[in-house]
């Protein structure tokens, strides 16, 4: 390979010569992606997602959501009833609609990993503050602040819920959620991947300084090429969109990919195609013109 030609995490793969394929996937984000604003599905989304699933095209909702937080798509899921949430750790059939959901795959993040990746980052950006996210559970460190949409089981010191027979002991752990109250987002990211190293896989998908952290091999990309070699589709079969950096290895791995009108501007350098913005059904738009190219 090239130089020029050298995959990053920030950076689209060079597009294929050979003729565009159908699609047999679509891959989107959620939050600032399929959602508008007001963490609604539009009608013309709706009619969207359905038409493509009508053609034969699978649709996955791929996001760094938990899966009680799934509510709000479980009417759209239409056959496979499958999305990928925890950015990666898990898979989870929501046929059954709210509270009924099944954990199909879970790709966890090793105690020890976590409690390293913990470790590191509070040398690194002393002032830092925990969560930590399970199947099932949820708990926080008490200076950690409520942005999120539950009360937690726990408040405790995040090496007391991670430490052996811990709070955390009894199912796996998804991800842990860390929070910075002065630092700024690109820059806490940045500290907390050379600090982590290879313990943890870090991204982010929030404005504010809060970053998640999984399994070292655990993204949306990894979880979703699981999925698709199940199903026998190429990446080159898989459309892809999203908004934030944690969407930047599934937009640089699919074969063709979308950057919203609203997105970071490392996600718009990964994807191979740009559309508009969440608030003006951007997933939709596209979802159209490929239907309407089909033969």
């Amino acid at each position: 390979m090239r130089n020029n030609d050298r995959v990053t995490s920030a950076t689209r793969q060079p597009e294929p010569p050979a003729a565009v394929l159908r699609p047999r996937l679509i891959a989107t984000d959620l939050d600032g992606t399929l959602l508008r604003d007001d963490k609604s599905v539009s009608p013309r989304t709706v009619a969207a997602l359905a038409a493509a699933e009508k053609a034969g095209i699978e649709v996955f909702f791929v996001t760094g959501r938990p899966a009680r937080w799934m509510d709000v798509v479980s009417a759209h899921v239409h056959g496979h009833g499958l999305a990928i949430c925890g950015n990666g750790a898990a898979v989870v059939d929501l046929h059954g609609g709210p509270g009924a959901h099944r954990f199909v795959k879970v790709r966890e993040l090793a105690p020890e990993n976590a409690l390293d990746a913990v470790r590191l980052l509070r040398e690194a950006a002393p002032g830092t503050v925990y969560a930590v996210e399970q199947t099932y559970g949820f708990h926080q460190e008490p200076a950690y602040p409520k942005l999120h949409m539950e009360v937690p089981d726990d408040l405790l010191p995040a090496e007391e819920i991670l430490a052996p027979g811990g709070r955390a002991a009894t199912e796996p752990i998804l991800k842990i959620l860390a929070f910075h109250p002065e630092l700024d987002p690109d820059g806490f990211l940045a500290v907390a991947r050379l600090a982590i190293g290879d313990r943890a896989n870090v991204t982010r998908s929030s404005p504010s300084a809060l970053l998640e952290i999984s399994g070292p091999d655990v993204s949306k990309a990894s979880t979703l090429a699981l999925c698709c070699a199940e199903r026998g589709i190429s990446r080159e079969e898989v459309v892809a969109f999203g908004d934030m950096p944690n969407d930047v290895e599934m937009l640089t791995w699919a074969g063709r990919s979308y950057a919203m009108g609203n997105a970071h501007p490392d996600v718009i350098a990964a994807a191979s195609g740009r559309t508009v913005a969440n608030n003006d059904d951007g997933v939709a738009v596209v979802i159209e013109r490929i239907l309407a190219e089909l033969p």
